[in-house]
């Protein structure tokens, strides 16, 4: 069964770090493009970076320069480094891929999202 899994969550100060991965298992061929969102209470989801099969990234005005999204074909997996934390910050982090995968002798693709990891950046 195809599904992405995440870690790195937790709690952290402001100005600290935290590393978020997102594992895809199952048959996969491939990763396509993978974004990573986040909800805080109360707010709509928002897409915070995304990288594309070909290593392009774009992020959002708020984490540019402090969060770095990247990924390890060989190993089906993203991250999300974030550093200079702040407390809006804080939220459910998901991620989200477009990927390949087999079932029986076909491909398919299909879009997938993770579990999510709740991030809190407080004092």
């Amino acid at each position: 069964q195809v599904q992405l899994v995440e870690s790195g969550g937790g709690l952290v100060q402001p100005g600290g770090s935290l590393r978020l991965s997102c594992a895809a298992s199952g048959s996969i061929s491939s990763i396509n493009a993978m974004g990573w969102y986040r909800q805080a209470p109360g707010k709509q989801r928002e897409l915070v970076a995304a990288i594309t099969s070909g290593g392009s990234t774009n992020y959002a005005d708020s984490v540019k320069g402090r969060f770095t999204v990247s990924r390890d074909n060989a190993k089906n997996t993203g991250y999300l480094q974030m550093n200079s934390l702040k407390p809006e910050d804080t939220a459910v982090y998901y991620c989200n891929a477009d990927l390949t995968y087999y079932s029986g002798r076909y491909l398919y693709t299909a879009d997938y999202w993770g579990q999510g990891t709740q991030v809190t950046v407080s004092s």
